[in-house]
């Protein structure tokens, strides 16, 4: 092995990539806002699923905690903090030229101590007639053990004490109800001015309001957030249920232990002390001190109070589609590929729509992963039971973060008579299939699709992916294949492996990607043309990278676009052609997973939902899927080129993760999401 950079380090490197659109001025001040609070949630969830995880396998001395066990946890751990620690800096600093670019627009975010004599008004009356009656202060010091402390949600630790006897302070903690009131209040100001107060400083205006009982004279609070360990294990109960399970670990996370405790610099060092020792936190976890703002996540929706509105661009029907009423008798004739955010989403639910209703249509079978809040998918799969359809919906229950809106799916598919598959044991279901059956004179007509990304409405118009509409026979055997799996997985893995033209995992993905990366490897060798393109979100399996590090020493040119986990160091003096690795980092987030090979060339191209990483390829049920059709393949490959061209929001991956961007001074701006809109909407044309 050639080396490689650490995964958690190297996914602190795409999160700093975040946090450079934050700083970037070209960029609408509130999609700056809105990277810092992706920013701030893509941290808290790194803490609660990679930091907890390391933190274990320190507790198990060596032993193997997971699938991603790393040689020493504890070097990684030490770099994290003082990566983090540096990053929580830029971030303050980003933040301060924020605040003074919004003074410019005349948009203040006020605290309570910078309030009118009108504003003081309005705030006291906001407190006891929306918040008073929904905050429980706790005491903590009259009870022996402090309470459950939600994770998700940030907290005021208070210090009171009267002026004459100021060594006789008396604690209290105050859960901020943001989920239920919000974040922002936008209060009384002057005309063409806006001003916003946070809703822990309105609280924390009105302290001597709500502990007028004691008659303190002087207050201070600060706020503080904890974060825990995400991860719960399955037990092996034979005598609980699946579901049960899932119940079972989901409020397990109530109880985990904190990996890190992030509160004000200014804090009370007594109360700190108290705190951190209530919540057995030690000097070898995470403290880290930071600014008066905590949760920085609720930033993704700060108000719209700016003069200039962010024009979007609008999804859009794909030309073919467009020119029929039916999505059905478009993919009847020819596969179809969607480039979401690009083109519209509703054609996927309007083919689901016109199943439900088709009276020829006598089955839809579908998997789920992360499905939007109110989801129109699920709509249509009601729809289509109510009408009478076979509906058979295999719902991932451990989507992470995503298990308790999923338990919920499960009642609400189950109480339409739909047929709720619920996951394979010890592997998550990770493809985005579906299959739907319809008889056609005396056969059976199959069709369906397979996708890059979650079929979720919402993410639709933010995450850029592919979905392959067709209604090829082969394709669609190998995902009655899949179903028969997933319907009776006890049955082993026979069914995957009789799949002939989808590539599975845990199967053979990882296999047949090896082999195509030997063969350019071989015509390198024999001095001719070889060539592969990786884009996917993460790359972290060691042996595709040593592959590709093989390749790249015998001359095969690689070129890689990578959004996040990026482990290859891809400067090194024995490659014999350098492989070229970029990270877009834009307006969309980039989540499609493509795979190109010279191929002879006789190229081959795949759209997959499956990174390189051991999780998905040996752990996970994913679907990966070839294109035939010519004007798909073009289509894809001139797009990819597009984001190969990238001298705006491309990074360039190195040994060091600099992030430094593609340089094109000399050349036309190019930046991949527009310009794939313009090529997508230019496209008006009805191919072949």
């Amino acid at each position: 092995m050639k080396g490689l950079i650490a995964r958690d380090i190297s996914w602190l490197s795409f999160n700093a990539r975040v946090l450079q659109e934050a700083n970037d001025k070209t960029v609408p001040l509130k999609e700056r806002i809105r990277f810092l609070g992706i920013h701030s949630n893509n941290m808290d969830e790194f803490f609660r699923i990679r930091v907890a995880t390391l933190k274990r396998m320190i507790e198990l001395g060596g032993k193997k905690a997971n699938m991603h066990l790393e040689e020493k946890p504890q070097i990684i751990l030490d770099q994290i903090q003082a990566v983090v620690l540096q990053q929580q800096t830029q971030f303050n600093n980003i933040w301060q030229g924020i605040l003074q670019e919004l003074r410019k627009k005349n948009i203040y975010l006020v605290n309570e101590k910078r309030l009118t004599i009108q504003q003081k008004s309005f705030v006291k009356n906001y407190f006891e007639e929306e918040v008073r009656s929904i905050i429980n202060p706790l005491m903590i010091e009259s009870i022996p053990q402090l309470p459950y402390l939600r994770e998700k949600s940030i907290y005021l630790g208070v210090v009171m004490h009267k002026n004459n006897s100021p060594g006789k302070k008396k604690y209290a903690v105050i859960e901020i109800p943001s989920k239920i009131l919000g974040r922002f209040v936008q209060i009384p100001s002057p005309p063409r001015r806006h001003t916003i107060i946070l809703l822990e400083d309105l609280i924390r205006f009105n302290l001597p309001y709500i502990f007028s009982y004691f008659g303190y004279d002087t207050y201070e609070a600060h706020i503080f957030k904890v974060t825990k360990d995400a991860e719960f294990d399955i037990d092996n109960d034979v005598f609980t249920t699946f579901v049960q399970k899932v119940e079972k670990g989901v409020k397990s996370r109530k109880l985990a232990r904190t990996v890190r405790f992030s509160y004000d610099r200014n804090m009370d060092a007594d109360l700190l002390s108290y705190l951190l020792k209530k919540l057995n936190v030690s000097g070898k976890d995470n403290i880290i001190p930071g600014g008066s703002i905590h949760n920085f996540r609720h930033f993704m929706d700060f108000p719209d109070v700016f003069p200039k509105k962010i024009k979007r661009n609008k999804p859009f029907i794909h030309p073919e589609l467009k020119i029929s009423n039916r999505v059905t008798d478009v993919i009847e004739k020819k596969n179809i590929l969607l480039h979401f955010p690009y083109h519209s989403f509703n054609s996927l639910i309007d083919l689901l729509r016109e199943a439900a209703i088709d009276p020829n249509v006598f089955s839809i079978k579908i998997t789920a992963y992360r499905l939007a809040p109110q989801s129109k998918i699920i709509n249509a799969l009601i729809n289509a039971a109510r009408n009478g359809k076979q509906v058979i919906v295999m719902l991932e229950l451990r989507a992470r973060f995503d298990e308790e809106a999923n338990l919920q799916w499960k009642k609400v598919l189950e109480e339409e008579g739909i047929k709720v598959l619920l996951g394979v044991p010890n592997m998550k279901v990770h493809a985005k299939i579906c299959v739907i059956k319809k008889r056609k004179g005396k056969k059976t007509m199959q069709y369906g699709f397979v996708s890059t990304g979650n079929l979720n409405e919402k993410t639709a118009l933010v995450y850029a992916d592919n979905c392959l509409l067709t209604s090829n026979r082969n394709i669609m055997a190998d995902i009655n294949r899949i179903f028969k799996y997933l319907e009776n997985p006890s049955s082993g893995l026979n069914h995957l492996k009789a799949c002939k033209t989808l590539l599975v995992c845990p199967i053979n993905t990882r296999e047949v990607f090896l082999k195509f990366i030997q063969n350019e490897i071989r015509e390198a060798k024999a001095g001719n043309p070889a060539y592969i393109l990786v884009k996917v979100n993460s790359l972290s399996d060691s042996k595709l990278i040593n592959k590709l590090y093989e390749a790249a020493e015998m001359g095969v040119k690689v070129d890689l676009i990578v959004r996040g986990i990026f482990c290859i160091r891809s400067e090194q003096k024995k490659l014999n052609q350098r492989i070229h690795a970029i990270s877009i980092v834009d307006e969309y987030l980039e989540h499609a997973r493509i795979l190109l090979f010279h191929n002879k060339g006789k190229e081959k191209i795949f759209i997959s939902s499956a990174d390189w990483m051991v999780r998905n390829l040996d752990h996970r049920v994913e679907a990966t899927v070839p294109l035939s059709r010519e004007v798909n393949i073009k289509e894809l490959k001139d797009i990819l080129n597009i984001q190969l061209s990238d001298n705006v929001k491309a990074r360039i991956l190195d040994n060091t993760l600099s992030n430094h961007y593609v340089t094109g001074m000399d050349k036309k701006k190019v930046r991949a999401q527009i310009a794939t809109f313009q090529y997508l909407l230019n496209k008006n044309h009805i191919p072949s």
